[in-house]
């Protein structure tokens, strides 16, 4: 390297390795089955009442195409759908900082901000992070959208500490340690000796298969798939399809005799269903 580039290298500005959290609105055991699903090498912790943060153990943004905010929403994309609680995904690098918002199967929503603390989103996305994550309409709100008006004297780091600070009073509460700006190898290091951690990591198909079970089962729709709602709805069926399929083949009737035979096997299977998950309820009846 010649004198001239040396010089160069030395006085250029050392800017933060990139870093990454996933924040999930639900208790550790709530969250692990569906972090299992990401077939991803993490740690989860817990992060104040009802909340747990995600550390990721990889950093496939240093090693791969995607930047770390892509990845990051794939994640808490992946992490939100089918779940009852909402993911928050925190994520940096040398030029800008952000978050993400997942929820659902709705439209994931986003809020970045330069490295120099300049805002670069619209209001409305503050307004949605307000709304999703239960936060106070009135003063939580004034607090998020102050993060998305100029100030000079707060750059990207300062934004997201001051989102923690409003998430703070919904119950988030992060380990020492665990916070924006830090590189990804800090943060692992960190996690790892923090109380209650649990490593998460792929664990084989059948596990998997069970896992992506207990989070539909933990969502809006698990009382109509197992337990005493489901085993209901399965006799309904049976109760109405036998009838139906009966009639129909007296009278030739191909369409109702089709029917009444979906809702015999869908009768079927859903009691079939209850039986064997209650028998082997997988890693969460553990």
């Amino acid at each position: 390297m010649s004198s001239e580039a040396f010089e160069h290298a030395e006085a250029a500005p050392e800017h933060p390795a990139a870093g990454a959290l996933l924040l999930c609105r639900a208790e550790p055991h709530a969250v692990e089955p569906a972090a299992r699903l990401l077939r991803e090498r993490m740690l989860l912790a817990p992060a104040g009442h009802e909340w747990s943060v995600l550390v990721p153990e990889g950093k496939p943004w240093v090693h791969g195409d995607e930047p770390v905010d892509r990845v990051l929403t794939g994640w808490a994309t992946a992490l939100a759908v089918g779940a009852a609680w909402p993911v928050l995904a925190l994520w940096w690098d040398s030029d800008r900082s952000g978050c993400t918002l997942a929820a659902g199967f709705r439209r994931t929503v986003e809020y970045v901000w330069l490295a120099n603390g300049t805002p670069v989103g619209e209001d409305e996305a503050l307004r949605t992070f307000a709304a999703r994550l239960g936060l106070d309409p009135v003063l939580d709100l004034q607090s998020l959208e102050a993060l998305g008006r100029p100030d000079t004297g707060s750059d990207a780091r300062a934004r997201l500490l001051g989102l923690l600070a409003v998430l703070a009073r919904a119950g988030v509460a992060l380990p020492a340690g665990l916070g924006p700006g830090e590189p990804a190898d800090r943060l692992r290091a960190v996690a790892r000796v923090v109380p209650g951690v649990r490593e998460i990591e792929w664990s084989g198909w059948r596990d998997a298969v069970r896992a992506e079970l207990d989070v539909v089962e933990r969502g809006p729709f698990g009382p109509w798939l197992r337990g005493p709602k489901a085993r209901a709805l399965a006799v309904a069926q049976m109760a109405v399809g036998l009838p139906l399929a009966a009639w129909a083949v007296r009278r030739r009737s191909g369409g109702w005799a089709a029917a009444g035979a979906l809702l015999l096997v869908h009768g079927s299977l859903g009691l079939a269903y209850d039986r064997v998950r209650a028998a082997d309820p997988g890693p969460a009846g553990g």
